[in-house]
């Protein structure tokens, strides 16, 4: 990703907090999310080396702006990571990619020379700030054109997973298996140190608490579907109700933050270059379905960065259902071998605001650790978008 000037956009530095449990009871619920993602910030800053008056903005990533999470948390958070009053900061909100979009954004503003340094992060408290809190009782955030052009009205993202399914012929022993997959990565992952590099203990939490080691499709066999809805099921017969908790993402807290520069401005400063931003994109999609931009989303960041899929290493498709990631590797030939190859979403944690920031982290760590070259990264997100990005190790 290289602007006019030949300026690119590299990664010098990468951490994201243990993901908690979204509840009451989860080890974070404690932690208001301006001092979450303040503890992201300032972890970055600190293992970088860098004076943080140097930083020219902080974007973040949050998904539900209402409550602790309103009033623009970039800028909150930053102060209350210690930062000088001088840096500025912004929230965006592209639903689940938006720290992936806050990456984009900070690399897109390198390359054309407006940053020289600049952080993107990402943050949600899903147990302090339940998804949907910032939708007020009786108001109407689609409109009456919106409602004209979806006169059937759009669906809840768990029935877009169960018309996924149903569409792409995945049975619940498949989504079931993919899922114990996806814990048994991840625990494998906690267990060998592999996310050490990139977590950031906070509140007494050192190590992702959602996930669940000896997890098998045995054990989620026994879940029941939890979408199930009548009127749904007369609307969609063809659904077959096999999304559970078990084979979805789990309510989370959590936060991440990425550093990204140039690397003439890297090398100035003395700071180590870990990635390339290579390519990035977003695309829309069918907001009924919703979650299946990350086919085209993929299609069209190999297509701009002259790659094929058998060019990429390693994958990191965010969990957010596993029919999302089946669905997409079927439609774009990758390999699951090679997908999300220290568990995902449905094991660790989907922190709305902050995954994508946090499944940045994972991939440019788990690259280093293969000696791979490259790395695409996709989410789904509501309302029917998606973003791709790859990066290159360096």
């Amino acid at each position: 990703m290289s602007g006019y000037s030949g300026r690119d956009a590299v990664i010098v530095g990468a951490v994201r907090t243990p993901i908690g449990k979204g509840k009451a009871n989860g080890a974070l619920h404690g932690v208001k999310s301006a001092d979450l993602l303040a503890h992201s910030l300032r972890e970055l800053v600190d293992r970088t080396g860098i004076d943080p008056a140097q930083i020219d903005d902080v974007i973040s990533g949050a998904v539900t702006q209402v409550g602790d999470q309103a009033a623009n948390i970039a800028r909150n958070a930053l102060l209350g990571a210690g930062f000088p009053e001088s840096v500025p900061g912004t929230t965006v909100d592209r639903q689940c990619g938006s720290s992936q979009q806050a990456i984009s954004f900070a690399a897109q503003g390198v390359v054309a020379g407006a940053y020289d340094i600049v952080i993107a992060a990402g943050v949600e408290s899903m147990g302090r700030v339940p998804m949907g809190t910032n939708i007020l009782s009786g108001s109407d955030p689609f409109g009456d054109a919106f409602a004209q052009r979806y006169s059937e009205g759009l669906v809840p993202q768990g029935i877009s997973a169960e018309l996924i399914a149903a569409r792409w012929g995945l049975s619940r022993t498949q989504l079931d298996d993919f899922s114990a997959g996806s814990h048994e990565k991840a625990a494998a992952a906690t267990k060998a140190g592999l996310f050490d590099n990139e977590l950031v203990p906070i509140a007494g939490l050192a190590t992702d608490e959602i996930i669940r080691p000896g997890t098998t499709v045995e054990t989620l066999a026994g879940l029941k579907p939890a979408f199930y809805n009548e009127a749904y099921a007369t609307r969609f017969p063809q659904i077959n109700w096999e999304i559970t908790a078990g084979n979805s993402s789990p309510l989370s807290d959590g936060s991440a933050a990425v550093m990204i520069t140039s690397s003439d401005t890297a090398k100035r400063l003395g700071l180590r270059p870990r990635a390339r931003i290579h390519t990035a994109t977003v695309v829309g999609s069918d907001p009924l379905y919703m979650l299946t931009g990350v086919i085209p989303a993929t299609e069209k960041v190999l297509a701009r960065a002259g790659l094929t899929i058998s060019d990429i290493d390693l994958f990191e498709v965010n969990e957010a259902f596993a029919p999302v990631v089946l669905a997409w590797a079927a439609d774009t030939g990758a390999d699951l071998a090679k997908t999300n190859v220290n568990g995902g979403a449905v094991a660790i944690g989907h922190p709305l605001g902050a995954s994508g920031a946090r499944l940045m982290t994972t991939l440019v760590n788990a690259l280093e650790q293969r000696g791979a070259r490259y790395g695409l990264q996709t989410m789904c997100e509501a309302g029917g978008m998606a973003n791709a990005t790859i990066i290159e190790r360096l």
